[in-house]
């Protein structure tokens, strides 16, 4: 990031954060809808057109803060994607693989990202101004997609781990995580600011990033 002005990070890391925030969203939409829950289908949210997730804080404030400020790292989220429990088939059971949808495509962009990375190197493109802004967007869209993933993965609610953990659970455990809800983002605030979220998160961010370098042989 360094040597770039603000508009040029922008223009580089705009379409990774989009992209991520925006299929995590669809995917949970999606998943919902194929095991009965069609609310977001019903509300248009099915759909990679960005500005049908776009959360004017979270999608457009925060990231764009973080570049002016300079910080080592980027991050946001879209408008939640409405799914009724009620709805699905086994509204426990699948409420699970909703939850786990969004990590997931994640992961998958993260991966996407890296075969893009490993192409332009296989060409030999590497080189070229062009194609050297490919691959500083592209290694960024890992960055971004591995860091959502584990957040999001995060055993705690409303987080996609929380609604993991929740489904998971025998029925009187899973009421009481559901209980913490309300007080989620202060939980995962506190951790920050005490210092404790990222020596939990790093290790996690470094092994599924080295993973997926493995796989793709960077």
């Amino acid at each position: 990031m360094q040597g770039l002005n603000l508009v040029q990070k922008i223009i580089l890391f705009a379409p990774p954060v989009l992209l991520a925030v925006t299929l995590h969203e669809v995917a949970h939409g999606a998943v919902a809808r194929y095991f009965g829950d069609r609310t977001a289908e019903m509300l248009g949210r099915l759909t990679i057109n960005p500005l049908k997730h776009i959360d004017p804080i979270g999608t457009i404030a925060v990231p764009v803060g973080m570049l002016v400020l300079g910080l080592p790292f980027i991050f946001g989220w879209a408008r939640p994607v409405p799914v009724a429990t009620r709805n699905l088939r086994k509204p426990r059971r699948h409420m699970v693989y909703v939850a786990a949808a969004g990590p997931a495509a994640n992961l998958l962009m993260a991966l996407g990202w890296a075969v893009l990375i490993k192409i332009v190197l296989i060409l030999g493109l590497a080189d070229t101004a062009a194609f050297s802004a490919v691959l500083m967007m592209a290694s960024f869209g890992i960055t971004i997609n591995v860091f959502l993933a584990v957040l999001n993965m995060l055993p705690i609610p409303p987080l996609d781990g929380g609604r993991v953990a929740s489904g998971l659970l025998p029925p009187r455990l899973s009421t009481t995580m559901d209980q913490i809800e309300p007080y989620g983002l202060l939980i995962i605030l506190g951790l920050m600011f005490a210092g404790v979220l990222w020596p939990i998160m790093m290790p996690l961010i470094d092994g599924t990033t080295g993973l997926i370098q493995a796989l793709t042989g960077l």
